[in-house]
């Protein structure tokens, strides 16, 4: 039965527009655009992004994951390899990232393929992280089953009475990914749900093809 409550929340989208021919040539080029001005608008984690991952017989999973870089190559988060995500990614690098910036009612879509990011990327990234998140790193066996947060807690434990008198190193199942864009698609909402889609496909010659849409 259809939940009226549910059904009747919507929003009026009125703040922006968006061109098929006034965008930049290059997806990228238009990220950096739109990134640029998420991060003058102060948005709460504007590098928040939805990974989406698929088993091979296509069984999906997503989950919030965190950008920490992006150029002309493609887009870069660290995880766990042998994480639920890093299974799927081994085994199927065709994957999809969804950046949702509410506040500018945009949408950002890019489909791609995955592969890891080269060792010294991930050592360079690894050694920024507070102490904290480097031990959670190597204590936490990321998607697998454990019998209760106590468990978690003391591996903690015994792995910060390790390094106490030196810096640990970064565990080989931990480190990067770059998503590398065949599609990218912006999105900018629109009154009455006759929202801007704007499409940038990889062709085969190298080249990005923009295309409009239907909401």
């Amino acid at each position: 039965m259809l939940n009226q409550e549910i059904a009747a929340l919507r929003k009026d989208y009125r703040l922006a527009a968006l061109d098929e021919s006034e965008v930049a040539q290059h997806p990228l080029q238009q990220f950096e655009l739109w990134w640029q001005e998420a991060i003058n608008s102060q948005l709460d984690e504007p590098n928040a992004m939805t990974l989406s991952t698929s088993t091979p017989e296509g069984r999906p999973s997503a989950r919030i994951v965190l950008l920490k870089s992006f150029d002309a190559d493609g887009f870069i988060f660290f995880t766990n390899y042998e994480s639920r995500k890093g299974v799927e990614m081994a085994a199927n690098p065709q994957v999809s990232l969804l950046f949702f910036w509410r506040e500018l009612e945009r949408q950002v879509r890019i489909d791609g393929t995955v592969s890891k990011t080269d060792a010294a990327t991930s050592d360079e990234y690894y050694r920024t992280r507070p102490l904290g998140s480097r031990i959670g790193a190597i204590a936490s066996p990321q998607s697998r089953v454990i019998p209760h947060r106590s468990f978690l807690e003391e591996q903690v434990n015994i792995i910060a009475a390790k390094y106490v008198l030196e810096e640990p190193e970064r565990p080989q199942h931990w480190g990067g990914y770059i998503v590398k864009p065949t599609l990218m698609e912006f999105w900018q909402g629109r009154s009455n749900r006759l929202h801007d889609r704007v499409q940038y496909t990889l062709t085969a010659g190298g080249t990005w093809q923009i295309d409009r849409l239907a909401p």
